[in-house]
């Protein structure tokens, strides 16, 4: 199993990062696409390549390819809109607000898996690239379609613990060149 693999990746210090992964993969709020979306679309948005290769392996066991794609898409326009939405938010200046953002993001609106699923994934997104506007939007658009608390919160669990397991795996790897 790819993430056995991963968890082996991971240093006794961050132990409680590879139970959290484990326990999330056994996670029963979200359906399996939607879960394995979550992992596949943080792993993505981090671009951690060992954290990306084990994590993609797990979840094309579960995903169907026209999920996977979707998955990856919700990290490539998440990392444009969470950056853009994010400033819009930070500045002072109002006015950037009320400007067009003109920034193409067909994706979201036909992203070729069940909507509430993309959504979900963007907000795991969201959380990674702490956009409070894009977790706002996102949740939502989820809220209004009858998705729960419990589940967007696995949602951010998800995101969360890919984000430090990426983290770990990336600075492990940083200290084996050095």
């Amino acid at each position: 199993m790819s993430l056995d693999a991963l968890r082996d990746l991971i240093p006794a210090y961050a132990r409680d990062i590879s139970l959290n992964l484990s326990s999330l993969a056994n996670e029963t709020t979200l359906n399996d696409q939607q879960k394995w979306g979550c992992f596949l679309a943080s792993a993505h948005s981090l671009g951690v390549a060992p954290l990306v290769k084990l994590i993609e392996a797990q979840a094309a066991t579960v995903l169907t390819p026209e999920a996977m794609n979707a998955a990856k898409s919700a990290a490539a326009v998440m990392g444009m809109n969470n950056i853009y939405y994010r400033s819009l938010h930070l500045m002072q200046n109002g006015e950037y607000r009320t400007i067009p953002a003109r920034l193409r993001m067909n994706v979201i609106a036909n992203p070729g898996v069940v909507k509430i699923d993309f959504e979900l994934w963007c907000t795991a997104v969201s959380a990674i690239n702490g956009c409070g506007a894009c977790l706002d939007a996102h949740e939502a658009e989820l809220r209004k379609h009858g998705v729960t608390a419990p589940q967007v919160q696995a949602a951010l669990r998800i995101g969360a613990v890919v984000h430090a397991a990426g983290r770990i795996v990336a600075s492990e790897a940083a200290l084996a060149e050095a």
